[in-house]
């Protein structure tokens, strides 16, 4: 009984793992698909093909620990997601503890600046009406009027 397992094209390089579930015989074949030059040569093309394979249960304890070191670093960068997270919120509440103040710095001042004005503005009615009474007065006086 021959089943195919795993079929993969490639580029020019590849890379291709496979972890057997059953032990047994089994058979790897390889089929270059490049034309290149074969209309012109009348022998077969030599690819150089680089086989590394590794069997046995040593493969999968070696696959097992680098597992647990990926888990250990991405728990380590979770963990300095998280302390990143925190350390924004905290940021971000300093901040709006920080604007509101400066809000309520800026509602004051312009509340200030409003009354001043109304005062500026009173002050020059009443000496604008001051001098015109005074002006009335002083032609009534002179008899000018």
């Amino acid at each position: 009984l021959k089943s195919v397992l795993m079929t993969k094209r490639y580029s020019k390089f590849g890379k291709l793992t496979f972890t057997a579930h059953a032990s047994g015989q089994h058979y790897l074949c390889f089929q270059s698909n490049s034309t290149r030059f074969s209309v012109f040569a009348r022998e077969k093309l030599v690819r150089p093909l680089h086989l590394d394979v590794q069997m046995g249960e040593h493969t999968i304890g070696h696959s097992t620990e680098k597992t647990k070191d990926n888990m250990v670093l991405l728990e380590n960068s979770l963990r300095h997601l998280f302390e990143q997270m925190m350390y924004i919120i905290r940021q971000q509440e300093y901040q709006r503890e920080k604007e509101e103040v400066f809000r309520q710095i800026g509602e004051d001042t312009n509340s200030k600046v409003l009354w001043w004005a109304v005062v500026q503005t009173s002050i020059l009615l009443s000496v604008g009406f001051w001098q015109m009474k005074r002006l009335k007065d002083f032609f009534i006086a002179k008899k000018l009027v």
